[in-house]
């Protein structure tokens, strides 16, 4: 059995981590690649923290069924394929479906807390961090919940300076320059920061 190349990416919500992973996947064969991400482990909806104002958190550590994450993690590393149930959020017009996840020989680990945990983060080989302007992170995700949270521009406005930007500054922009890559997506330095990474991992697998 080969041990796979941990790689954590994270990065604030919307700053373009799912646009980093959907670009690095076109660049390698499914079989060299698996990623595995924290969006599709939070814990049910009933059992979310929720505000004074009756609207849940989903943006605390504690929103996060970390044990399952965690364990799932290290099966993948030691060779076991897994399956994970997709998370919905409050999208109930669509099916969840069961993604399976195969080891590969680069293992990425995806999600705003990847950092934080620090059972996860010390399984890590290379941490990459997606920083993004403010103002870009709230266009991003008013356009995403809208599509595919079904959250309104008010709903949405209120999360962000509620939820997301106290997190942000408490659980993820703390662990920025404790990575080992910063990708900012802001303007074509993106495709600079993903050119190298790509490189990097490319030569791994070569190695391996």
């Amino acid at each position: 059995m080969i041990t796979p190349y941990i790689v954590g990416i994270t990065g604030g919500s919307a700053s373009g981590k799912t646009l980093l992973l959907n670009e690095l996947k076109k660049s390698f064969k499914e079989t060299d690649l698996c990623v595995l991400s924290q969006d599709n482990y939070y814990k049910p909806l009933a059992e979310q923290y929720v505000d004074d104002h009756g609207i849940e958190n989903f943006d605390i550590p504690s929103s996060i069924d970390h044990e399952a994450f965690a364990h799932d993690i290290e099966r993948l590393k030691n060779g076991e394929t897994i399956e994970v149930k997709e998370y919905m959020f409050n999208n109930s017009d669509r099916e969840p479906g069961v993604l399976i996840h195969k080891p590969a020989p680069i293992l990425v680990i995806e999600g705003i807390f990847v950092f934080y945990f620090q059972d996860v983060a010390e399984k890590l080989d290379l941490k990459v961090f997606v920083d993004a302007r403010d103002h870009l992170m709230i266009k991003r995700r008013i356009l995403r919940d809208a599509k595919e949270r079904g959250y309104d521009l008010e709903d949405v406005l209120y999360r962000f300076e509620n939820h997301i930007m106290p997190a942000y500054k408490k659980y993820i922009k703390p662990y920025k320059h404790d990575s080992d890559i910063i990708i900012p997506n802001n303007n074509d330095s993106f495709k600079n920061g993903l050119g190298v990474l790509t490189g990097f991992l490319k030569s791994k697998i070569q190695k391996g």
